[in-house]
């Protein structure tokens, strides 16, 4: 019952109390899942969730049985029959071995930065691991418990992932960025999941005439960047203060704008979509 955080959830095309939830919770099998953000009763980018749950779904071979407006339609009865119209909605299409094929649709706890975090930056460490496939969105239960029980050990607010090649990758639950100079990087996206807030950040870059460049950097050259920031569905755009122990400029210029360009991004969707 801890993962469902409301008093209702959605199973299949069932309403069911969150004291059922653990009866219904899915395990085995592969599940594919998005995490969304409710923000004043809307589904903050809410298609390019669903296009990216269809990319999972592509490049994992496995298919939706639902459409899009289907979906929509039991993200907004969700909120409804919980009475809640923020925080974070969890969708689960699980797959089990026995070919049977199940949805789930519910809040989970969001734990958004506090106002000091955005100012003061957080602390990261570097974490050498491999998503087996970083372009889907796939429940990867040993890899997420794995960096949960680091983040606890080494109290940070994120890890980050280095590859075998020991390039850096992406964290564990969000997007990595770095500035360097006038120039903001990230990794390819063939190595990364396709974050939806990256997307939007690499197009707040655009528009503000910002070089950004998908590079891989290794992790024996972070002391070379000037800045580093994490992006997801909950942080939004958060400085890093420090690696491990190589200390990171907060108060760089270039991430000033990329968090105001991208919080405009969040007000115009909202107010196009109430």
């Amino acid at each position: 019952m801890e993962e469902c955080f409301r008093e209702k959830f959605i199973y299949n095309n069932d309403i069911k109390s969150s004291k059922e939830f653990d009866l219904f919770n899915p395990n085995g099998g592969k599940s594919l899942y998005e995490v969304l953000r409710i923000v004043e009763g809307v589904p903050l980018f809410l298609e390019d969730h669903l296009e990216r749950l269809e990319n999972s779904a592509e490049v994992t071979s496995l298919k939706l049985w639902m459409k899009k407006d289907e979906i929509k339609n039991k993200i907004y009865k969700l909120c409804k029959v919980n009475d809640i119209f923020f925080g974070n909605i969890k969708l689960i299409f699980n797959y089990k071995e026995d070919e049977s094929e199940n949805f789930l649709a519910y809040f989970i706890k969001h734990k958004y930065p506090s106002k000091d975090m955005y100012e003061e930056g957080v602390a990261t460490a570097l974490y050498h691991a491999e998503r087996e496939n970083p372009n889907a969105k796939v429940i990867n239960s040993k890899l997420r418990e794995d960096t949960n029980n680091f983040i606890r050990e080494k109290n940070i607010y994120e890890a980050i992932l280095v590859d075998n090649d020991g390039y850096i990758t992406e964290g564990s639950r969000s997007t990595i960025f770095a500035i360097k100079g006038d120039k903001v990087y990230t990794s390819p996206i063939k190595d990364v999941l396709p974050g939806i807030t990256r997307k939007y950040v690499l197009k707040v870059c655009k528009q503000l005439d910002i070089d950004a460049i998908e590079e891989r950097i290794h992790h024996t050259n972070i002391d070379d960047i000037d800045s580093f920031f994490i992006c997801g569905t909950s942080p939004k755009i958060l400085p890093i203060h420090k690696v491990d122990h190589i200390k990171c400029d907060i108060n760089n210029c270039i991430l000033e704008k990329i968090k105001l360009g991208y919080d405009n991004i969040i007000k115009q969707y909202i107010n196009f979509n109430k």
